[in-house]
Parts: structure tokens; C-alpha cells; sequence
């Protein structure tokens, strides 16, 4: 296409840095500085969290969100133990193993769900089948994705229905936030408000889709979750020497409250772009649009007239769609997704090229 503009919509992996992420890592390069987690940049970065978080914490930056995801698991479960999390989640369906593998053979139990989402009942249901003998693995936590694979927002009081059924259990609660920010915006809580307060013992806090260069965070608010994670980053070569640069990302994300403003406006433009495409003739929305994810069934003729423009996006799993919609022999269910980097210009030249008659 000659416009310049991008229409690349395939994840919000694809953007660089924020300037503001950019910004910090310049400053943070300018001179020597401690290693291994004893900079200033780490310092102010643990405080700022603390702050955020409104609670005590123990913040263990990471570059990747698969790191962030094994890791924290691995401090929540024993080798012998298991976790409960949805079938399609990213820790059971897109980390390669990555969990089991750094807790050394803990067992991820995949449950269904619409949307991707866990409901309470259904995760004791689950628990209440699973036996009790020593020749099973023990539940011993719940991980739930915050947005979910299908886009979706858990509310705070479907957080809390969870929470309270892990504390019931003795299971710890975690939440993988690769979308943190996105989820957070859409519901209006605070960070405290969609973690702690609602049950959540250990957070996966993720940057990286919505600004940042590479960087993460495992967020613990339990101290005893928080023992071993110092080791098992350094043994899991996840400790930075040259950890400042990691904390520089995360404070230029952090600061002015940048990174909500970068997920308001993922968010707006996935709302742009969802509304255009429920317009369409033969289009409809295969789960409600909740935060920078758009999923929608299209006929097969609007599916090969954007990806012909130079789209780029990929195509959905329909295993869980909601009750009562299927995607026909004519049409296809795909995922779009926009970022801070997402231009208003870009989302309306993908929806016109949908809607040309040429097609």
C-alpha cells in the first residue's frame, strides 16, 4: 500500500518502545551504575510499585513475559503439585513448557470456559473431582489471564469469587497480566482493587505489549511466595547483570501514568475498530470487545479483501465461543489487535477497505 500507514494488526508485540521507555533508557546509560538489582533505577521502581499496588511487595523484573509466567508458577507450585488454569490460557498453550519446566514437572490442568474465562463454580467443581491420594498431583493454585485470550476483562467480583475459593482451599491465585494495563482501564479499579484486595497472591505484571522494549515483573504480595524467587530468577538466568536497563523500562512506562494512557488508547482504537466491523454486511463480534483484542467472524470474501490490502492478522480458535454462535462454511473467525502505536487513520483504512464494494 502507498499510504504509510500500517495495517498491521497481527499483536501488540509488533510496536517499538514508548518515547518515554525509550526516554529512561537513554538516561539509565549514561554512566556506570551498581549490577545485579542494587541501581537506584531498581530502587525507585520497587517503591513505585509498592506505591501503585498500595500494599508491600517483592517486584523481581524479567524481559519476557514467559519468564515472568514460569517463574511466578514455580514459586506458587511444587513439583508434585498442579496448577488450574484454562485449557487455551497462555501459561498451558503458548509457553513451550516453560512453567512445568521451571518447576520442575508441576501439572497444568486445563478447564474450559467461554472466552477463555474460569468461572468459581466451575473451578470447584473441578477440585471437588480431583482425588485425594498420593498418587495424584495436588492442587495448588489457580492462574487467570487479565485480559483473557479472548479479549475479555474479569470483574472484580468474578477476581474475588476465585480468590476466595483459592483462600478456602489453601491455593495461591495468579494472574497472568500480560494485558494488565488494558484490563485495568477497562474495568476503572485500581491496581489494588484487581489484585490483592480481590484474592490475588502473585502477579505477572506485563509491559512489553503496551510500550516497553522487553520488560516485565513478577509482583508477589504473599512473603512466602516471595522466598525462593530471588533464586529461582539467577538459577533460571532471568537475573540481568546489567539489571538497571530492565527498571529504566519499567520506570519511563511507569511514569506520568504513561502506560495508562497507552492502554486508553489501545483500548479506543480495538473500540473503533470492533463498531466498524459489527456494521458490516455479514460481520458480527464473536465476543464482546473489552479491551485491545477485536474477535470477529467475517465473510470469506472480506477476510481475503483486507488481507489482500496488506492486513495483517491471524485466525481464531472457535472452540470457545459463547453459546449459540458458530462460524459458517463461508465465513472465518479472526483476531485483530491494536496497541498505544495504533493510528485512527490505520483502523479506518482497514474498515473501508472491509466495506469496498470491489470485493
Amino acid at each position: 500500500m502507498t499510504t504509510g500507514l500500517s495495517l498491521n494488526f497481527a499483536s501488540d508485540n509488533v510496536e517499538g518502545a514508548s518515547p518515554g521507555v525509550m526516554e529512561a533508557l537513554l538516561r539509565a546509560n549514561a554512566g556506570p551504575a551498581p549490577a545485579y538489582g542494587t541501581d537506584a533505577w531498581t530502587k525507585r521502581v520497587e517503591a513505585r510499585f509498592a506505591e501503585l499496588f498500595e500494599h508491600e511487595v517483592a517486584v523481581f523484573p524479567v524481559a519476557t513475559g514467559t519468564a515472568a509466567n514460569a517463574l511466578a508458577l514455580a514459586a506458587a507450585v511444587s513439583p508434585w503439585g498442579s496448577c488450574l488454569c484454562h485449557v487455551e490460557s497462555h501459561v498451558a498453550d503458548d509457553e513451550c513448557g516453560a512453567p512445568e519446566f521451571f518447576s520442575h514437572g508441576a501439572k497444568l490442568i486445563g478447564l474450559a470456559g467461554t472466552g477463555c474465562k474460569l468461572d468459581a463454580a466451575e473451578v470447584e467443581r473441578v477440585l471437588d473431582r480431583l482425588p485425594d491420594h498420593v498418587k495424584q498431583m495436588p492442587a495448588q493454585a489457580v492462574s487467570l489471564s487479565q485480559a483473557t485470550e479472548c479479549g475479555l476483562v474479569y470483574g472484580q467480583d468474578e477476581i474475588a469469587a476465585i480468590g476466595a475459593l483459592c483462600r478456602s482451599r489453601g491455593l495461591a491465585l495468579h494472574m497472568d497480566g500480560a494485558r494488565f494495563a488494558n484490563a485495568l482501564v477497562r474495568l476503572g479499579a485500581s491496581p489494588a482493587e484487581m489484585t490483592w484486595k480481590a484474592g490475588i497472591d502473585i502477579l505477572s505484571f506485563g509491559a512489553t505489549k503496551n510500550g516497553c522494549l522487553a520488560a516485565e515483573a513478577v509482583i508477589v504480595f504473599s512473603p512466602r511466595l516471595a522466598e525462593s524467587l530471588a533464586y529461582r530468577r539467577k538459577r533460571g538466568g532471568h537475573t540481568f547483570s546489567k539489571s538497571r536497563f530492565l527498571a529504566a523500562q519499567l520506570e519511563g512506562y511507569l511514569d506520568a501514568d504513561a502506560w495508562l494512557a497507552h492502554a486508553r488508547h489501545a483500548n479506543a482504537m480495538a473500540a473503533r475498530l470492533s463498531g466498524g466491523l459489527a456494521r458490516l454486511p455479514g460481520a458480527r463480534l464473536a465476543w464482546p470487545t473489552e479491551s485491545n483484542a477485536v474477535f470477529a467472524i467475517l465473510p470469506r470474501a472480506i477476510d481475503r479483501a483486507i488481507a489482500a490490502a496488506g492486513a495483517l492478522y491471524h485466525p481464531w480458535s472457535p472452540r470457545f465461543l459463547p453459546e449459540g454462535i458458530r462460524v459458517g462454511e463461508d465465513e472465518t473467525l479472526v483476531r485483530f489487535v491494536t496497541s498505544f502505536a495504533t493510528r485512527p487513520e490505520a483502523v479506518d483504512l482497514l474498515l473501508a477497505t472491509a466495506a469496498s464494494e470491489k470485493w
